[in-house]
């Protein structure tokens, strides 16, 4: 059993900062891509960012200079620092991991919500 859980969401200002933090839990022999997702009421959700097992990261347009994701292997962790933030950017957040554990997978965490107020 693999489960993906999410930290760090909050109420913040705008041009404040967050850092949201997903670890992966269970039988995990290895994982791939982790992604972070947003979806706002009324959106569909999109992709935030993605970060590849060899740390090459791929960013939204609309966080690009302010967002950073990272990795780290050894506790199953993928991050995402968020700075100034916008009221726009005010969604629950969800990681998605690709894990290798009886087969391979991807992976959702429950959500994390942020609110960014004007």
């Amino acid at each position: 059993q693999v489960q993906l859980v999410e930290s760090g969401g909050g109420l913040v200002q705008a041009g404040g900062s967050l850092r949201l933090s997903c670890s992966a839990s269970g039988s995990i022999l290895g994982i791939n891509t982790l992604t972070w997702y947003r979806q706002a009421p009324g959106n569909q959700r999109e992709l935030v960012a993605s970060i590849g097992t060899s740390g090459r990261t791929n960013y939204a347009d609309f966080v690009k200079g302010r967002f950073t994701i990272s990795r780290d292997n050894a506790k199953n962790t993928v991050y995402l620092q968020m700075n100034s933030l916008k009221p726009e950017d005010t969604a629950v957040y969800y990681c998605n991991a690709v894990i290798l554990s009886v087969g391979s997978r991807s992976y959702w965490g429950q959500g994390t919500q942020v609110t960014v107020s004007s």
